[in-house]
């Protein structure tokens, strides 16, 4: 099979996040560029992830143009493809529409703080209007909040999007995004809420970033 190892890796991650109730249904799509081709594996659009095999993972350029796979890819490939066209640095794209994300992203919201030390490796969370999913201009607005270090945005109506230097680190990004997103809920639903302070979220980043380096 063609780019098997690129397929087997968005495989795993798409069960692993079924198996954290981060993806329903067929909704969410997960995406990993190879390292020495310029070609990515994504997520087929409309396919059951409980039988989804290796093979039926799509390949797409980095433009977005379907090369192999026996099913459609994903209709979000502009915001992946998009993601990875202007940050070199990622090579694992995650769109999920976990709930409390979701949730988060609702209303006048602003973007979500960290809550316990982990969470500062994400932060700042920004949130993206909400646009027409599967679009171009879905895509740009991503990028746009992403920037040039962000690892995870959420998108109002629709989810969140979180990425990394591998797959490892992209679902790392969802998890933690998602377990903010939470925290933030409920905290604030009991009248707790009291998010790290900022002078600590920065010396967090520093240390991660430190870490991460050696």
């Amino acid at each position: 099979m063609k780019y098997e190892r690129i397929r087997k890796i968005v495989l795993e991650a798409i069960q692993e996040a079924v198996a954290q109730g981060l993806v329903k249904g067929t909704s969410g799509n997960i995406a990993l560029r190879d390292d020495e081709e310029d070609v990515v594996a994504i997520t087929p659009s409309g396919i059951s992830y409980s039988t989804m095999t290796a093979e039926d993972i799509a390949i797409v350029d980095l433009n977005g143009k379907w090369l192999d796979g026996k099913y459609k890819p994903s209709s979000e490939v502009p915001m992946h493809t998009a993601v990875m066209r202007a940050r070199p640095d990622i090579k694992a794209t995650v769109h999920t529409h976990a709930m409390f994300a979701t949730i988060m992203a609702m209303g006048d919201q602003p973007e979500l703080r960290p809550i316990t030390p982990p969470q500062c490796e994400f932060t700042p969370v920004g949130i993206v209007p909400f646009t027409m999913p599967g679009t171009n201009d879905v895509a740009d607005k991503v990028v746009e909040a992403l920037g040039e270090e962000g690892r995870a945005v959420l998108i109002k109506n629709h989810g969140m999007f979180c990425c990394g230097k591998n797959m490892k680190a992209a679902m790392e990004a969802t998890t933690y995004t998602e377990e903010m997103a939470l925290t933030t809920f409920y905290a604030k639903l009991l009248g707790t809420y009291e998010p790290m302070p900022k002078e600590g979220e920065a010396a967090m980043k520093a240390l991660i970033a430190a870490d991460h380096a050696v």
